[in-house]
């Protein structure tokens, strides 16, 4: 048996620890206060014998009101936050866990969508420097964005024991932040705070946020720091360029180099925006403008991305994507390896370093990469479409159905938000003709076309899809205009075998030269 005093010291211990002890002797000194004034107003107002009867009453009622309220919720200057110690005490070889969900666009234009993501994206990357605490991966929590599901069922399919919602309204350089920790058993909120500052303190406002979940869930005060940046407006240029770059067309590569220029020059020495810039040049010499200039200009900007924040996993990552364009194959497999080591949930490493492998023709590599970036993010389509393309043009056929009939079901679901994604169109396309929905397939690729006609991304997966069907004349003419408005890979043509049909025509043969010089 316990020793009676001991559980008498621990219980005391506990109190002073929840901060109940101060409650209590708050809450007297206002009682006595609150009673002087009763006894000295009351009699001289002429009010009745019973209202002091009441204030009596009201008193010691609220006492154990108040007692149970500091046992239960830390009130501090940084917010309202429930004391969970006792939850966690119950199952405590499980570490906390937290997902982060894509904050809400409150804005006025509803155009701010871009930076709604970006702040809970920052809080997100920012929590996983916790090592006591589990963060559920950005391409699990982010597939609910826009969801009108219960807040804690989301937190269930998750896996996560606490959930981060929140708000964003921005006007000019007005900002306020509502963000709220919320306990998935139960629905109570842990901790929750409105920031109503200038743009200027958004770095802060993350900090704060991130701060305080690692207080509420590891009870433990660890300051965290979201971002290397350290100007408002480069940070918005540089969430704004991510937006663009994303996209995946002609313009807006050329927008998102922009708008990450923009970002350096109001922040020379913010990593991410050097990354970021990079990536621009980059993927326009893979898809738009083999300019050899821009194959430089994207080596000098990852280089100086890495110099700024070497142990930075998407500036390895912009640094493979920079020598993958310059055909530097093994120096680019080092950089996605020392990417994915830094951050094994990396969906980018994993996606380019299975395009490298493509360029080099190792078929099988290539699928293998592709599954893995399937698997850290299974919303993504890209992967899972090219994939299928691999095991069709391997022979693996029934497999390509399979996983197309999988891929084709993720895109329905893209699609549903984004209408205009034209590299879903072209890209599902090949999955639909796999399939037998030829018709769907071409309704899907002139979509895309009438979308942008000039783009040579669209170009050159429409001439996949129609050598495909057979219609060899219209699958060349699209690869012509495919190179003449932008830029195709050598590599890539010859390894395509969804241009199997073409490979015999000498307008194919032509263009492969004028290609390789």
């Amino acid at each position: 048996m316990k020793n009676p005093f001991s559980l008498l010291s621990g219980f005391s211990a506990e109190l002073l620890r929840r901060k109940v002890y101060p409650v209590i002797v708050a809450y007297a000194l206002i009682a006595w206060v609150l009673l002087q004034i009763g006894e000295v107003t009351f009699q001289p107002l002429g009010l009745p014998d019973w209202l002091m009867t009441a204030l009596v009453i009201i008193v010691i009622i609220g006492f154990p009101v108040a007692a149970v309220i500091a046992w239960m919720f830390d009130i501090a200057p940084s917010g309202i936050r429930r004391d969970v110690s006792d939850l966690r005490s119950k199952d405590s070889d499980v570490s906390p866990s937290v997902a982060v969900l894509p904050f809400v666009d409150m804005s006025k234009e509803q155009d701010q969508g871009y930076f709604c993501e970006g702040v809970a994206e920052e809080i997100l990357n920012a929590l996983t420097q916790l090592e006591s605490l589990h963060v559920v991966s950005r391409t699990s929590s982010f597939r609910y964005a826009g969801s009108k599901e219960d807040i804690q069922a989301i937190g269930r399919k998750l896996g996560a024991s606490a959930l981060l919602e929140g708000s964003v309204r921005k006007s000019g350089d007005n900002l306020r932040v509502t963000a709220q920790l919320v306990k998935v058993a139960d629905g109570f909120h842990l901790w929750s705070k409105t920031f109503d500052r200038k743009l200027e303190d958004v770095f802060a406002i993350q900090d704060e946020i991130a701060t305080s979940i690692g207080e509420s869930l590891l009870d433990t005060l660890v300051p965290v720091t979201t971002t290397t940046c350290c100007d408002a407006k480069a940070y918005d240029f540089y969430l704004r360029g991510r937006q663009f770059l994303n996209r995946f067309r002609k313009v807006d590569l050329e927008f998102a180099r922009q708008m990450f220029e923009h970002s350096i020059e109001r922040d020379p020495e913010f990593a991410a925006a050097w990354a970021g810039y990079a990536d621009s040049y980059s993927l326009a010499v893979m898809y738009t403008d083999a300019t050899p200039s821009y194959r430089d200009s994207a080596r000098r900007a990852s280089e100086r991305a890495l110099e700024l924040q070497p142990e930075s996993a998407e500036a390895h990552a912009s640094a493979g994507l920079a020598h993958l364009v310059r055909e530097e194959f093994e120096d680019a497999e080092l950089e996605f390896s020392k990417a994915i080591e830094l951050k094994p949930d990396l969906f980018e490493a994993f996606y380019y370093f299975a395009r490298t492998r493509f360029h080099q023709g190792d078929m099988q590599g290539a699928a293998d990469y592709f599954a893995k970036a399937a698997a850290v993010n299974p919303d993504d389509y890209q992967s899972r479409l090219l994939r299928v393309q691999i095991l069709r043009g391997e022979g693996d056929t029934d497999r390509a159905k399979d996983e197309a009939r999988e891929a084709i079901a993720v895109v329905e679901r893209h699609l549903e938000w984004h209408p205009d994604d034209i590299r879903a169109l072209h890209l599902g396309a090949g999955s639909l003709l796999l399939l037998g929905q030829v018709e769907r397939a071409e309704e899907w690729l002139q979509r895309a076309l009438k979308i942008d006609p000039h783009d040579p991304i669209v170009l050159y997966n429409l001439a996949c899809n129609y050598a495909n069907m057979g219609k060899v004349e219209q699958a060349m003419d699209f690869l012509e205009q495919a190179a003449e408005f932008g830029a195709v890979s050598a590599d890539w043509m010859k390894n395509d075998k969804d241009l199997t049909n073409l490979h015999g025509v000498p307008r194919y043969q032509a263009l492969l030269s004028r290609v390789l010089d």
